[in-house]
């Protein structure tokens, strides 16, 4: 008890350990993944206090008050709704204990500290957002111009006016519904297995 007193009141219950892939099964995250969707833990950050999980759908943060206290509050953070940014990472000076590893999702920064003989390791997950965003950006830019297509064709072809006719409407409502279905699967839940697998070592 005084023990985690005394390393909450250091700081050093901020610092994280890089979970194995042998025990993603014994942390608390594991618990608040959708098995049934096909999610899997690809890389975990775990602290005293926290646990940062990375899966390929989503980062679940098991998130704690205090070193000392057992409450916790589960947030997820998905992928395919919140774009990943401004991800730096600081490596450790000679008599610092830790190195950082910052970034935003959504609108919520982060910013984790890890020891630093896991240095290595930190560099995976690294280039594993910084993939992320990147393809993020790009399909946000592809659903952009898909919408400018539609509008142009509407346009082209003045489907709003009256005097449009009801086969030219109907052939665009259908590609309008066709293109709205290809979204939804395709972006609703965003799958970034190959990006995890690329860059995190097994």
């Amino acid at each position: 008890m005084f023990r985690a007193m005394a390393s909450e009141a250091l700081g050093l219950s901020e610092i994280g350990s890089i979970i194995q892939p042998q025990d993603f099964n014994k942390v608390d995250a594991d618990d608040y993944l959708f098995h049934e969707d096909g999610e899997k833990i690809f890389f975990l950050i775990k602290s005293k206090k926290d646990e940062y999980c990375f899966t390929n759908l989503a980062l679940i943060h098991v998130d704690g008050l205090t070193a000392t206290s057992s409450k916790r509050s589960i947030k997820r953070y998905e992928y395919a709704s919140e774009m990943i940014s401004g991800v730096t990472l600081e490596t450790a000076g000679t008599i610092d204990m830790d190195i950082e590893l910052k970034f935003n999702i959504g609108a919520n920064s982060f910013l984790i500290n890890v020891r630093k003989d896991f240095i290595e390791q930190l560099k995976d997950i690294y280039k594993t957002l910084i993939s992320i965003s990147k393809r993020q950006h790009t399909d946000s830019i592809c659903r952009e111009n898909a919408l400018k297509t539609l509008n142009a064709i509407a346009s082209m072809y003045k489907i709003s006016s009256v005097a449009s006719g009801d086969a030219i409407k109907t052939q665009f409502n259908d590609i309008l519904t066709n293109l709205n279905s290809t979204m939804l699967v395709s972006y609703t839940k965003r799958d970034f297995s190959d990006v995890f697998g690329k860059y995190i070592r097994s």
